[in-house]
């Protein structure tokens, strides 16, 4: 931003939260005299929300939204005053509203005028002359076939696509004062941004700029409209009305005012009708729309299959016909960067000891759920296309389906959600499979509707250890072996009782035991809770679920774990074997984490994704590790967020457990960097760049 706006007068869109802005504005105010305009899309003033509201004489439906000012269908209960872009922060919504610059907002007022209805949709999938004419209908399709009730047409609207129409219409027209466009209908408001809740100037933990502080954040006043109640989530008790569906919070609202606390901002009122008497589509904008986006100038050159001349999807599938198979195994993962080097290393076991039959993935962990399209590239580069991956809950056992009471310990950045859901940029490198993460489903799955291509519907984490139960022979057990939280694994004891017939051992790499000395765990986000490690902390209930099951479990813990953390000695082993492309792979991801850890105070704890991979080579490798275990009783820790994911040794009550106490720490250096540099059951094909080669020569060179 600082870049741009300082080359000269700019104007300014903004269609999500303003986080990114406000802090410009604050940290350069010198700039501020560049920025001519800014078009807002978010906010609701005098809107009524025409979703959730009941038929009329109806005696026993229970309005929702209906006539709500905002847009939170999920905390409309607490909140139903704000907009979503607004709602994610308020304050610096605040900031940018009451900066003096000149504003534009295109509110829910207007954009409720504005849904997608159903002849828009007809007349948008005769009209795709372009690509981008084409991935936009596609992505719209795919939202209303999986949308949630039947009611598509009438509660899905044009929002930010609204505000760029409108706002360019007001451009091209001059920027006349009353904001002349062939779209809206425009007026002035006085409004503001509302950051927290009445009564003003107290003090009750939920405000974080004057909480325990004696001089408040960015110099604000005391007692002033920012230091009520800020609500601390959808669910905040603070913001819930005894004996009504409706809360009381109003963060995020942008709410009329007159006064000194007001800002006059040009506000769009309502969606133009269409000047064309004759036309199928009832809104002017419509008909913009889908005329601009299928104009040839400035439209794309390709789409993904256009982009290289041969391009042919690819299913590689292992010819294991003679071959004996080995222990039957379930990898369970959470998708972090240790636990895509374990999946690679299993990948690498002769089939005859390791028979990996499929894999689960957790969405409530070290990434977000549609990680899982790495993992299909990794199975993609290493000849596994035949392998299944199942998609498992988002949320903790027994917490709220859209709520984050643990994930939310889960960082952004150092070497969290956003490191991690791209592979800390290298899964780019990684060949692309032809399998990738849909919304596509059915209707026997519990969707709405059937969408248009079920076929490629992403498995669930459940059915796809359904799918490899059934077929295994009376005399087969299978060994599950889990790198995350154990959300998934709980679901399956709690959901099949033929599990522990079935499951004959757990590797449970997981877990810090309170044994009387003072080595604390590794959660580093939650401060107050010193003793718990992140994979039991993420799912506490499930975890105890899973250690009082009565199965045979082994514990890999976090003390044996940081035996093995030193990426030094890891990267000079994996260069003594770097003669495969999973190896090469291994040693750039280990590389830019160690240097990370070296340059960055923010990625300090990089060395517990290293710890990660013991699992994967305890169960491949345990005879050559000269490993000790100890048995002992263990008792999972229920009590709050500071005790919670706890494991304590508990004679009265807890469950045997075998656990991992010492083992040869330079062999498993030197057995993980073997494998991964054997070439037996090394990668088909080892990255993007040979896939995009392969992609340009003629079909009849590689086809099978």
């Amino acid at each position: 931003m600082k870049d741009t706006i300082s080359k000269g007068p700019t104007t300014v869109f903004l269609t999500g939260s303003h986080t990114n802005f406000a802090l410009f504005l604050m940290t350069n105010p010198q700039l501020k005299r560049n920025v001519e305009h800014i078009y807002i899309m978010g906010g609701g003033i005098r809107s009524e929300n025409p979703t959730g509201c009941c038929p009329k004489n109806s005696t026993t439906c229970q309005p929702q939204q209906c006539g709500d000012k905002g847009n939170l269908f999920t905390g409309y209960t607490s909140n139903p005053y704000a907009e979503f872009n607004i709602f994610s922060d308020p304050f610096a919504a605040y900031q940018v509203f009451h900066s003096d610059l000149p504003i534009t907002l295109v509110p829910l007022d207007a954009t409720n005028t504005i849904p997608i209805n159903e002849q828009f949709f007809l007349s948008f999938e005769q009209h795709q002359r372009t690509y981008e004419a084409q991935y936009c209908f596609q992505s719209l399709k795919i939202i209303r076939d999986t949308w949630f009730n039947d009611d598509f047409y009438t509660s899905y609207f044009m929002w930010d696509s609204f505000l760029a129409g409108v706002a360019l219409s007001i451009i091209r027209n001059g920027d006349k004062p009353l904001g002349d466009n062939e779209f809206a209908e425009m007026q002035y408001l006085n409004i503001t941004v509302v950051t927290s809740n009445k009564p003003y100037g107290i003090n009750d933990g939920s405000n974080p700029f004057f909480d325990g502080r004696s001089i408040p954040k960015f110099n604000l006043q005391k007692g002033s409209i920012h230091s009520g109640h800020v609500q601390t989530g959808v669910q905040d008790p603070f913001c819930f009305v005894n004996g009504s569906v409706k809360g009381q919070c109003e963060d995020g609202y942008t709410k009329e005012l007159t006064g000194p606390d007001s800002v006059r901002v040009l506000v769009a009122s309502k969606a133009k009708p269409s000047e064309d008497v004759n036309s199928p589509l009832d809104r002017e904008f419509f008909n913009s729309f889908l005329e601009v986006l299928n104009l040839p100038q400035h439209s794309g050159r390709f789409n993904f299959a256009k982009q290289f001349r041969h391009y042919m999807e690819i299913f590689y599938e292992p010819d294991f016909t003679n071959q004996t198979r080995g222990i039957p195994v379930v990898f369970d993962m959470d998708m972090s960067a240790g636990d895509f080097l374990a999946l690679m290393y299993l990948l690498k076991a002769p089939v005859e000891s390791i028979d990996l039959k499929g894999i689960l993935v957790s969405g409530n962990g070290w990434a977000n759920a549609a990680t899982i399209d790495i993992v299909y590239d990794v199975l993609h580069m290493m000849g596994r296309d035949d392998i299944p991956v199942g998609l498992g809950n988002v949320t903790a056992l027994g917490t709220p389906h859209l709520g984050c009471e643990y994930v939310k310990a889960i960082p952004q950045g150092s070497g969290g959600l956003i490191d991690s859901d791209t592979l800390y940029g290298l899964a780019r490198d990684l060949p692309r499979s032809p399998r990738r993460y849909t919304a596509e489903n059915l209707m026997k799955f519990g969707a709405p509707r059937n969408t248009a291509r079920p076929k490629l519907r992403q498995p669930l984490a459940f059915e796809v250890w359904k799918s490899i139960t059934s077929k295994l022979t009376p005399s087969d057990k299978i060994t599950v072996l889990t790198n995350g939280p154990l959300t998934n694994l709980a679901n399956i004891i709690l959901s099949d009782n033929t599990a522990s017939s079935i499951i004959k051992n757990v590797y449970i790499v997981g877990g810090h035991i309170i044994n009387g000395s003072s080595e604390e765990g590794n959660v580093f986000t939650v401060p107050s809770n010193k003793y718990s490690e992140f994979n039991i902390f993420l799912d506490p209930l499930a975890a105890k679920t899973v250690i009082e099951s009565g199965l045979d479990i082994t514990l890999v813990p976090l003390a044996a774990q940081r035996k093995v953390t030193s990426f030094s000695t890891m990267l000079q082993t994996l260069q003594i074997n770097d003669n495969t492309p999973e190896s090469l792979f291994a040693n750039r991801l280990l590389s830019l984490m160690h240097d990370l850890q070296q340059k960055s105070q923010a990625y300090q704890n990089m060395d517990v994704f290293l710890g990660e991979l013991l699992g994967a080579v305890f169960l491949v490798k345990s005879s050559n590790l000269n490993a000790t275990m100890l048995v002992q009783p263990i008792s999972v820790v229920i009590n709050g967020m500071d005790k919670d994911g706890q494991i304590i040794i508990d004679s009265s009550h807890g469950k045997l457990v075998k656990i991992l106490d010492s083992f040869d720490s330079q062999e498993y250096y030197t057995q993980f960097a073997t494998l991964l540099g054997d070439e037996k059951q090394s990668a088909v094909i080892g990255s993007f760049d040979e896939q995009i080669k392969m992609w340009n020569k003629e079909r009849r060179k590689y086809s099978q």
